[in-house]
């Protein structure tokens, strides 16, 4: 295999991606497809973080739109996130993978408060570490806690795994033209007005040089990949 260009890096996923084609939820099949694709990154010997989304359980910005209170709704999502979490570190034990859910606030016996230096001593042994509950405040989303977090525990890179394999001109869905990159700089992302992360997310990244990685988290090999600089399956905006 090709020397890993990254040591450490927070996968962000979204919580859709437990949901198979059923729409909503969990399905079985693909949760385990998910455990054993980041598996197969880590046997590469990157070091995992991840957070997860929550929109397979519930969406707050969909709740607070339906006149519910926004913190309320937003506080039900951060919840959401847990639950996800402990889903996926179930099937990484049963792996026999070391996985630690790491929550916003104190949950036990679910899962116990981020503890910065914890963390990152699991992640030294190769274990994956799962940051679940958002940042413990409303109106922030989960791309801001993967940025956060993963400043916090010195990830060199925050993937994020999308339906499509990289960063286009257009939405490749719609425009057959669209034309991918394979790089961009922080500058040419803020020009270009891409819809990459929300602008809290992205403003953490850009300020602290943290690379993003853009790849289709469903096309076999392709984050292994991308963590060998191969961005012809991805983009990274750096």
């Amino acid at each position: 295999m090709s020397q890993l260009k990254y040591k450490r890096i927070l996968l962000k996923i979204s919580g859709e991606s437990l949901q198979g084609p059923q729409g909503h939820g969990y399905d079985a099949a693909t949760v385990e497809s998910v455990a054993d694709r980041i598996c197969e990154a880590r046997n590469s010997g990157v070091q995992i973080a991840l957070v997860i989304g929550a929109g397979n359980l519930w969406r707050g910005l969909a709740g607070a739109g339906n006149g519910m209170d926004r913190v309320t709704a937003d506080h039900m999502g951060m919840l959401a996130t847990v639950m996800n979490a402990l889903c996926l570190k179930d099937a990484f034990t049963r792996r026999n993978v070391p996985a630690h859910v790491h929550a916003c606030t104190d949950l036990r016996p679910f899962a116990p408060r981020f503890e910065r230096d914890e963390a990152l001593k699991q992640l030294e042994n190769g274990d994956i570490v799962l940051f679940a509950g958002g940042t413990g405040a409303p109106f922030f989303t989960t791309d801001t806690t993967a940025a956060l977090r993963a400043l916090e525990t010195n990830c060199q890179a925050v993937v994020k795994a999308t339906k499509v394999n990289g960063i286009y001109t257009a939405d490749p869905m719609k425009d057959s033209t669209a034309v991918k990159f394979d790089t961009l700089t922080f500058q040419q992302a803020v020009e270009g007005r891409y819809k990459i992360m929300d602008s809290a997310a992205f403003s953490l990244c850009m300020d602290n040089n943290l690379h993003i990685i853009v790849c289709k988290f469903t096309e076999a090999g392709a984050l292994t990949k991308i963590l060998t600089g191969d961005f012809t399956v991805g983009t990274v905006v750096c």
